[in-house]
């Protein structure tokens, strides 16, 4: 994320020593009638949570004026008290429990004590065990990534919350919100299926109450709440269900290292060890390397950790283990809430390493059939792979075990390829080598490829709107190994550069009443953005009914005179081949150094156009094309 733009939860032994400690009874008590929210306590966080989790450790950080001076006591079966914690502020008061497998669900009586006396209820649930619930994201997935407030205005009502910093809507201005919610993704299901697509990444839909740019999501004002302008939480469960229904899977875009300045946690401060503070705003240096280097200073370490993403993002203190407890119940609770599928983490690299493999043994460890893929926009294969699941030893107290990145090595290599003519390294030969280097993964196949994205500028603009060079880019990017992502009307040539306009952002059209094109169907679209919807289409349908196109065995063989050529097999005999011809011109290619993959088949077809290859023994594959062949017997 630019701006242009747990671990398991811990156990009370390794939390600070609460101050005071007041363990009740076990035994039930009856209600006589439901036990409001007073003045006393604005809130608790997590909001609600559910008998039966793996992990029966829960902190409750209560909040509310002078809250901390507070006694506690309850009386529930199942659930014990095993201390309350006095913060820095009087304003917020933890309660660490452990609900034991034998607790109901139910409303658990919270009585605190201080000036006055204030009763709380707080839900227990039951789990939900549907089956169709957090299904994972596999290579098996085609990922579209979408801003929700610039795809789709499905429900005008919700644009103006006047509650809000910005209470308006400015279509015009590119850092204004423009409208877009939940309701109008779910009305374009069917265009997504039309194309398919099967995960839907939205980026963050958590309330972000910024006074500027609150459009993009990743300021988030409040871990707990889907913003209002998106739609409400309900309705956001009902996404994720309907989504389900429809063959969707759902990815949740999340931030750990940072949040909204506006957010209630950083306005009134449990703690200053909470955030990382300077004397005076200090930004990041962006440099990732400095974690790993072994020659880094402290300094450059110390400031890409704990500087700033930028002046309205604080930086979250996540060797604090109260922070870090917050942050990991936060995002078990958004999955157990909604049944989401996948989990993209934002600014991965920024957090701080013991947090990392904390956060996501908890997550796994709850929900191990979950996807999930960080954002690691580094340099170079081997700093990439760090941030995964690798093969290295541990590195200065760091052993990731997040499953997949966003593979930005790749997208490096396929710019190249599209842009620079082949050389020994370069232009098409940087695939081959970015994929050779795949050794040091556990699983590259987790990994997620992209062509652009909300931070870059469009694809179609990079390869000088040639269409010819953007067939071959999506014909690599839904046969090479990985998990596609395409973003918004990249199916539709939508265009332009990362500029101080943010243009790459732009609404979809046809997503607002009233809009003078509409691209969502086949009759407001140009011939040329017609045969560009076709074309992902086409080759995204047979990729999701060939599974030997995404979840098939990969051999490539080293380019030559500017071809590359690879092929995805399986132990059943199938195979298709891709071959990527990135010179101008016509170039013929004898086939017989693939034989190895090619013996026993004897014509193929292009799976895109149709078109029988009756003799594969010689091809002339046109100047700047990629074939996607299917061979057969």
């Amino acid at each position: 994320m630019r701006i242009f733009r747990f671990f398991p939860l811990l156990a009370v032994s390794l939390l600070p020593a609460p101050l005071l400690t007041n363990t009740a009874s076990a035994a039930p008590t009856a209600v006589a009638e439901p036990l409001a929210k007073t003045a006393a306590i604005s809130r608790i966080d997590p909001t609600f949570w559910w008998v039966g989790m793996k992990n029966p450790k829960l902190q409750l950080l209560v909040h509310g004026p002078g809250i901390g001076s507070s006694t506690v006591t309850l009386n529930y079966a199942g659930v014990t008290l095993d201390g309350v914690q006095k913060l820095e502020s009087p304003n917020y008061l933890l309660v660490n429990l452990t609900v034991s497998p034998a607790a109901k669900p139910g409303k658990l009586a919270l009585q605190f004590q201080g000036a006055k006396k204030v009763k709380y209820e707080y839900e227990l649930r039951a789990r939900n065990t549907d089956p169709a619930r957090v299904q994972g994201v596999t290579s098996a997935d085609f990922v579209y990534l979408l801003m929700p407030d610039r795809f789709a205005n499905g429900d005008p009502k919700n644009d103006i919350i006047k509650s809000t910093n910005v209470s308006r809507i400015a279509r015009d201005s590119m850092y204004a919100r423009h409208g877009g919610d939940l309701k109008g993704i779910e009305q374009h299901f069917d265009y997504l299926k039309e194309l398919g697509v099967t995960a839907i990444w939205p980026t963050p839909v958590v309330e972000n109450n910024q006074p500027k740019a609150s459009y993009h999501g990743y300021a988030l004002t409040d871990y707990y709440t889907v913003d209002p302008r998106y739609g409400t939480n309900a309705e956001y469960i009902g996404f994720v269900k309907n989504a389900h229904a429809k063959g969707l899977k759902v990815i949740h875009d999340v931030v750990l290292n940072h949040m909204g300045s506006q957010n209630y946690l950083f306005k009134d401060q449990p703690a200053k060890d909470w955030f990382h503070q300077w004397p005076g705003y200090t930004r990041s240096n962006f440099r990732d390397a400095a974690f790993n280097d072994p020659y880094a200073a402290t300094q450059d370490r110390k400031l890409f950790g704990e500087g700033w993403f930028d002046k309205h993002m604080p930086d979250l203190n996540q060797t604090n283990p109260l922070v870090a407890t917050y942050l990991i119940q936060n995002f078990l609770w958004w999955v157990e809430n909604t049944g989401l599928d996948g989990y993209r983490i934002d600014t991965y690299s920024y957090s701080d390493r013991s947090f990392l493999m904390q956060w996501g043994a908890a997550i796994l460890e709850e929900y191990p059939k979950i996807g999930m893929f960080g954002e690691t926009w580094v340099q170079g294969t081997a700093q990439q792979a760090y941030f995964a699941q690798n093969i290295f030893p541990e590195v200065q107290g760091f052993k990731s075990n997040l499953p997949g990145v966003t593979d930005f090595q790749m997208y490096y290599a396929i710019n190249e390829t599209l842009t620079k003519d082949a050389g020994w390294t370069e232009g098409i030969s940087k695939l081959y080598y970015t994929l050779q280097a795949d050794w040091m993964y556990q699983d590259p196949m987790r990994n997620v490829l992209f062509l652009d994205n909300h931070d870059l500028s469009r694809f179609y603009s990079v390869i000088g709107e040639d269409f010819q060079k953007y067939k071959m880019g999506l014909a690599w990017l839904l046969t090479s190994r990985g998990i596609p992502q395409l973003y918004y009307g990249t199916e539709v040539l939508m265009k332009n550069f990362t500029d101080p306009d943010g243009k790459v952002r732009e609404d979809f059209p046809g997503g607002w009443p009233g809009d003078k094109k509409n691209l969502f169907v086949a009759a407001g679209r140009n011939p040329q953005e017609q045969e560009a919807f076709r074309y992902v289409s086409t080759l995204a349908t047979y990729r999701k009914s060939h599974p030997v196109l995404h979840s098939g065995k990969l051999m490539q063989f080293i380019p030559d005179g500017g071809v590359y050529t690879y092929f995805r097999y399986n132990d059943q005999g199938e195979a298709v081949m891709v071959m990527m011809n990135s010179n101008k011109d016509e170039k013929t290619v004898d086939t017989a150094r693939f034989a190895e993959r090619m013996a026993g088949f004897s014509s193929g077809q292009e799976v895109t156009s149709g078109a029988p290859i009756a003799d594969l023994k010689t091809l002339k594959i046109p100047g700047r094309t990629a074939w996607v062949v299917e061979l057969k017997r």
